[in-house]
């Protein structure tokens, strides 16, 4: 979406500027910010391969499970259906860590791990769990404290005071962390949204199908003879 977007403002400056006879104005901005773009991405170079780093060795040190056992009691209430044991916590742990730190680039391996671990206690294969929502939730509403990734940016384009958005940014990631938080926990108990009722209307509609990876301990039970109509080979008994 993001590339139909940019594609779509570029397209907008090049007719506008064709149209109000501005159109090398909108040509040397064009490829004077191609420039600036390469020396910000330069730039941030040094400060990606240290947190990425970072990340690795703590992963590597075992870092990763003794984080996940020390935020084990919020991860509990926030994720009630995930065992205290699954590697899904420490990647989740990982992934806040990041985040938290501001690196975004760094946090997005962590995150898909965190989901693809999220995913062997998913009993279906395409509706997401409570815990998915969730971590989408926090993860939508840039959970971070330190905005590495930002301060970086900002000191590449001026030499003081990049730092000076901290206290802001904590202000603003508390509370969209908080309103995420709690819409999710407030829609997916509403009627239509509850996990449990979406399954029954996909059963019912004959589009859901079973996760093949699934290693918890409540499968779904399918009616005898069920046929999924998105998997046609498949037949439940």
């Amino acid at each position: 979406m993001m590339n139909y977007i940019w594609v779509g403002l570029v397209v907008i400056a090049v007719v506008v500027g064709g149209f109000t006879g501005n159109i090398n104005a909108v040509l040397d901005n064009i490829f004077s910010f191609a420039d600036v773009a390469v020396e910000i991405a330069l730039g941030l170079i040094g400060i990606m391969a240290f947190f990425c780093g970072l990340m690795n060795v703590m992963d590597k040190a075992g870092l990763c499970e003794k984080l996940g056992k020390a935020i084990s009691p919020v991860m509990r209430k926030l994720f009630p259906e995930v065992p205290a044991d699954h590697p899904a916590n420490s990647a989740m742990a990982l992934y806040f860590a990041a985040n938290i730190l501001g690196i975004g680039n760094a946090a997005t391996p962590f995150g898909l791990k965190a989901m693809q671990e999220l995913q062997t206690l998913n009993p279906t294969k395409d509706i997401a769990t409570n815990a998915q929502c969730m971590l989408m939730a926090i993860s939508t509403t840039s959970i971070t404290l330190i905005p590495v990734t930002a301060i970086g940016l900002r000191s590449a384009v001026q030499v003081e005071g990049a730092a000076e958005i901290i206290a802001p940014v904590i202000i603003a990631t508390t509370i969209s962390t908080i309103v995420g938080i709690v819409c999710t926990l407030i829609f997916q108990n509403f009627k239509g949204w509850k996990w449990e009722n979406v399954i029954a209307a996909e059963i019912a509609a004959g589009t859901l199908e079973i996760n093949e990876h699934y290693v918890g301990d409540n499968p779904i039970v399918l009616p005898e003879g069920y046929k999924s109509k998105n998997a046609d080979d498949k037949v439940y008994l």
